[in-house]
């Protein structure tokens, strides 16, 4: 057998599952471990679907003459093909699976089930990028490249996932809360998540110099504060919203 494979699975679950056991402290009332496990698989599945939504939506703009490298072409791919598909599909993992089912019993639930979710997608992608061919390497050569890729994605794409599945996750929850406004605010929700990490994949692709580390960098460290912050707040909320949870769920 390749050994190649191997170090490619193990190393592509690596990131995923060191981001999760961490993720996992910030609950003080652990989850069901099957329904972490679930949450985790389907969104690894769910990669499958997201790969025929964005060659869909590739085609759509070939159809629309809208053709690379045109700056249009950029932010149509990065914001609505790759971004969109990808938090969208998420978010539906969760909203499916998660909000109508007795587990969820305290807000920070839900952005902690979206981020298991995000975990799942990056696990596949991480994968899949170790996978891309490199040409033959030593087992040695193969590791250190791995470990590279590794070291990168892990504070990079694979965090950036959990944080902008996160945020939406912070706005599902106190939109449990609000019902006047409970669609608008999942909706903003989800905005804010497609447009921040469209603009994490449109920084890193287009632009160049410094200005390719500086912005998606700036954007990961300001996102982390915003999404520990927000699970503080939903920490601190659950004696005054457990009760209304379940009634919302009724």
């Amino acid at each position: 057998m390749d050994y190649s494979i191997i170090v490619y699975i193990v190393f592509g679950i690596l990131p995923s599952l060191i981001w999760l056991l961490y993720y996992l402290t910030k609950d003080l009332h652990p989850e069901p471990k099957r329904m972490i496990i679930k949450i985790f698989l389907l969104g690894a599945f769910i990669t499958l679907p997201v790969f025929f939504v964005q060659v869909g939506l590739t085609n759509l703009l070939a159809f629309l003459k809208i053709n690379p490298p045109s700056t249009l072409y950029s932010i149509l791919y990065w914001f609505l093909v790759i971004s969109f598909s990808e938090e969208f599909l998420k978010y539906l993992v969760v909203r499916i699976k998660v909000v109508d089912n007795p587990c969820l019993d305290e807000p920070l639930d839900i952005m902690l089930y979206m981020v298991v979710s995000a975990l799942g997608f990056a696990t596949v992608e991480n994968i899949l990028y170790l996978f891309t061919p490199v040409g033959d390497m030593s087992l040695s050569q193969l590791i250190n490249r791995t470990l590279m890729v590794d070291l990168i994605r892990f504070v990079g794409a694979t965090f950036l996932h959990t944080l902008c599945s996160a945020a939406i996750g912070y706005s599902m929850a106190i939109a449990f809360l609000k019902m006047k406004s409970r669609r608008l605010l999942v909706f903003l929700g989800i905005l804010m998540g497609v447009v921040l990490h469209g603009l994490y994949d449109f920084s890193i692709m287009t632009l160049d110099g410094n200005a390719k580390f500086i912005v998606p960098g700036t954007l990961i460290v300001i996102l982390a504060i915003l999404v520990f912050w927000g699970f503080a707040v939903l920490r601190n909320m659950k004696s005054i919203c457990e009760v209304k949870l379940k009634k919302i769920k009724k």
